[in-house]
């Protein structure tokens, strides 16, 4: 089945699925470190904390790397 669509479509499809699983593994993992943590991030960020800040830029650019190498690897 697969080997009728054409190759440009299916690696469109492939990025889409992968950026919309990326954003939902971002989501997840900021629930579940807020969750771990004992302050609320969200109260931190608007009182202008820049260390939360950068804590939360670190989990996402981490969980973006993680996802994009599964997906790069994966379109082989």
């Amino acid at each position: 089945m697969l080997q009728a669509i054409d190759p440009i479509v299916l690696n469109f499809l492939y990025a889409a699925m992968g950026g919309f699983m990326t954003l939902f593994f971002m989501w997840l993992g900021c629930k579940i470190f807020n969750h771990i943590v004992c302050f609320n991030i969200s109260e931190e960020l608007r009182n202008g904390n820049v260390a939360v800040g950068l804590m939360i830029m670190g989990i996402f650019i981490g969980i973006g790397v993680a996802q994009g190498l599964v997906i790069g690897l994966g379109l082989n």
